[in-house]
């Protein structure tokens, strides 16, 4: 399965095994909750999933690579213990608590979130010392004599043994105990969390281009080679500090992340032309409807890679216009409830703000000690904060505040307009250099479906043009599909 697929069923699993009768008992007895085994080629996702899940079902994370670990900090280290065996005092060894299994009580203390998660990565990568301990931690959920709490489900994950040399094969037993989901990379699945979180166009324009390059391993004379969706990722955050900062990206910075010298010279070539279109085209000219006659022909005689990459240039360009709009748009709903409660009669305006500020900081800490708080959502919090305190100054009662977030409202939709004339723009300029039912312009349409930002834009304000397009390729779907039917009767 895709490493979305992945993510569902490993929350239906959680969400399920967490269910409890009327008695306050979970309806699976702990014993019977089979620790779910994760397996897949690496760097295509497996641990940042779970973090995912945790967090949308508001339950702590505890993670741990089991390659760092030995028999002593996995089970315990060994200490003696004097006891009374029928009258007869004997010397007996007992073992600490495991590292492991104190991480998860230290994470309930202190986040106070008593369900969560053990994530144990590469678990059939273990040391020969500790293997035998973690078969039978699979099979009883014990670490030396210490269980995992109830209220935690044991999920893992490991690599195939074509990946890593160090793998251990489970026995039938143990994997009659697990439940077992393999993973497989997914180009198409990545592209919908790659417009989710952004990663750089270029990646996604050299991607569209040549999916075989997505994820790849191979062994040759001179050594392994690898492509991962880790290394995009990773890499997608660097390109876009290089150029924040005005730093050129080389082959040197892709190899590091791109373990693949025939991936690295193609990602940099078409990096190169990224670049250099960047420069050659007047691009906030389709924002605002005046594309030359120049710049048509130009683009009408240039060949397949060029218009991919102007393509994803004017994609990521309209997402990056609507990326502060939709941040806002979501702040400002999220407030709207607060907002109403600071307008009741006799609230002290100034003293709530100041409690608000305080809670939207120790709902942040307390996610981050359950290890569940994201990059984004730590972003979130942060600008809720802000936001706050900018009320708190400007506001010193129920009318001043009235007047602070309808001015917020105000400017809110004063930008929304602006973008979304500049998207109507876009679309007619789309049309005129491409033509309405070009594959370039089913290429745009589906980027801005993907993608997070653009999505919410449409949702929250709408866009005729981009309807309108997003129809038109319904219908091409549903044409293409009946085609593949007619097709499949006649053969």
């Amino acid at each position: 399965m895709t490493i979305a697929e992945a993510k569902q069923f490993i929350k239906d699993t959680v969400e399920l095994y967490l269910a409890k009768d009327e008695f306050g008992d979970y309806r699976i007895p702990v014993a019977k909750q089979r620790p779910v085994f994760l397996v897949g080629a690496p760097g295509i996702g497996k641990t940042a999933i779970m973090s995912q899940v945790a967090s949308e079902l508001g339950i702590a994370l505890v993670s741990y690579s089991m390659t760092h670990h030995t028999r002593q900090s996995a089970l315990g280290l060994p200490f003696i213990r004097e006891k009374n065996f029928g009258g007869k005092v004997t010397s007996v060894s007992e073992y600490t608590m495991s590292e492991i299994i104190a991480s998860v009580y230290d994470t309930m203390e202190e986040s106070g979130v008593g369900e969560g998660i053990l994530f144990l990565d590469e678990i059939n990568c273990v040391s020969e010392t500790l293997y035998p301990s973690m078969l039978g931690f699979l099979q009883y959920k014990v670490f030396g004599r210490h269980s995992v709490p109830e209220g935690w489900v044991i999920v893992t994950a490991g690599n195939p043994p074509e990946f890593n040399r160090a793998v251990r094969e489970f026995d039938v037993v143990t994997l009659d105990r697990l439940k077992v989901i393999e993973v497989e990379a997914d180009y198409p699945a990545w592209k919908k969390y790659a417009g989710e979180t952004g990663i750089h166009g270029a990646i996604l324009g050299f991607l569209e281009a040549d999916r075989d390059s997505f994820y790849r391993v191979e062994t040759t004379a001179g050594g392994r080679n690898y492509v991962t969706a880790r290394g995009w990722e990773d890499l997608s955050d660097m390109i876009r500090l290089y150029e924040e900062s005005g730093k050129k990206v080389t082959d040197r910075l892709i190899g590091q992340y791109i373990k693949n010298d025939t991936t690295v010279r193609e990602f940099s070539a078409y990096y190169d032309l990224w670049q250099k279109y960047r420069r050659a085209y007047d691009l906030e000219a389709a924002f605002e409807g005046k594309v030359s006659e120049k710049t048509m022909e130009t683009v009408w005689k240039a060949p397949v890679d060029e218009r991919l990459a102007l393509t994803g240039l004017l994609s990521d360009m309209l997402k990056s216009k609507m990326k502060p709009v939709t941040e806002k748009t979501a702040l400002l709903s999220d407030s709207r409830g607060m907002i109403l409660g600071l307008l009741e009669e006799g609230t002290d305006v100034k003293t709530r703000l100041k409690e608000l500020i305080e809670e939207t900081g120790m709902k942040a800490e307390e996610k981050k000690k359950a290890g569940t708080l994201s990059a984004a959502e730590k972003k979130k919090a942060r600008q809720k904060a802000a936001f706050l305190t900018e009320l708190r100054k400007k506001a010193e009662d129920q009318e001043s505040l009235r007047r602070v977030y309808n001015e917020k409202l105000g400017e809110l939709k004063e930008q929304a307009d602006g973008v979304k004339k500049e998207t109507e723009n876009l679309f007619d300029s789309f049309s005129r250099i491409f033509g309405e039912d070009s594959d370039e312009m089913l290429l745009l349409v589906t980027e801005l479906t993907l993608a997070k930002d653009s999505s919410a834009f449409f949702a929250n304000f709408g866009s005729d043009a981009y309807e309108k397009h997003q129809k038109l390729l319904m219908v091409n779907d549903r044409r293409e599909d009946l085609r593949k039917e007619i097709l499949e009767f006649l053969s």
